[in-house]
């Protein structure tokens, strides 16, 4: 499997995991709301990931930090603010919503056209798909296009600690910091509404799911394709909210809906095929290049 590839199955785990890991937390939400899903979800990551990563903070220079602390304070913001607005507006609005933020990445780092093309097709999917309706929710959204703000943020900070410090002891050490922001959250939890063991089963779950497996996959999958790439590729993440939240959450969608999925997931298919081709095209060039170097010096 060559990098490109690697590169598209991670992300294509990432996806799926983020979005079952969401919609499983969203089952803790009558009891701990959204504030206690994501405490518990930022502490389990923070253990998981600072045991798999076991960092050396002393080797950190000011290089390293400030990337990590940028990210963690973009990590605790960008989950605080969609689990949020899960809770008022839905699964599926609140990640096509967040999804603006990939897709101006998308957008600014292209330098093909098609790419532009295929992200703007991937945006008018997400318009029609959170078009405004008599019952709209604008703090939902407000705090969905917050999320967005954060994740295009989370894309560029990841491949810059992925960069400047070995493996995943970076990602570690900013979730591990995020974690911080919610240990008084989770003390006033466990003390005033006292959670079964199955709420906190749900939000431990949506700590492996939604935050562990898309650190650690995204984190690798920045290491093998551009960042506008994966800007643009992310965009299948409205189509896993869609069929997590139908199958989980019992949330339908319309025909138009689908259509507007099916759109985002041409863009996709469109701009994943035409990179490799472009790819093999600049490999193939250099090749032809360098033999007729060496046929000119033979």
């Amino acid at each position: 499997m060559d990098r490109k590839t690697s590169g598209i199955a991670l992300m294509l785990g990432s996806g799926f995991a983020n979005q079952l890991g969401a919609a499983t937390g969203a089952l803790a939400f009558p009891v701990i709301g959204p504030a206690g899903v994501v405490a518990v979800r930022q502490l389990i990551a923070a253990a998981v990931l600072l045991s798999v990563g076991r960092p050396r903070f002393r080797s950190y220079g000011w290089r390293q930090w400030w990337p990590i602390l940028l990210l963690a304070a973009v990590f605790a913001t960008m989950n605080l603010s969609l689990y949020t607005a899960i809770d008022r507006i839905g699964l599926g609005l609140a990640v096509t919503l967040e999804f603006l933020g990939p897709l101006t990445v998308a957008v600014l780092m292209s330098r093909r056209a098609l790419d532009i093309g295929c992200a703007i097709a991937a945006g008018a999917g997400v318009v029609w798909l959170t078009r405004p309706q008599p019952s709209t929710d604008h703090v939902g959204i407000g705090l969905a296009l917050l999320a967005a703000l954060c994740w295009a943020s989370y894309i560029l900070l990841n491949r810059t600690v992925g960069r400047r410090v070995v493996g995943v002891e970076g990602s570690a050490t900013a979730a591990g910091i995020s974690a911080m922001f919610f240990v008084p959250v989770a003390v006033v939890i466990v003390i005033h509404d006292r959670p079964s063991v199955g709420t906190l089963a749900y939000a431990a779950v949506a700590g492996i799911l939604s935050s562990v497996v898309p650190f650690l996959a995204d984190l690798y999958a920045l290491r093998r394709v551009p960042a506008h790439f994966f800007g643009l590729f992310m965009s299948i993440s409205p189509i896993f909210a869609a069929l997590v939240g139908l199958v989980v959450l019992g949330q339908s969608l319309g025909w138009s809906d689908w259509l507007a999925i099916a759109v985002i997931i041409a863009a996709n298919a469109v701009a994943s095929g035409s990179k490799r081709v472009a790819d093999r095209q600049v490999l193939e060039t250099a090749d032809e290049r360098r033999g007729d170097a060496l046929s000119r010096t033979g």
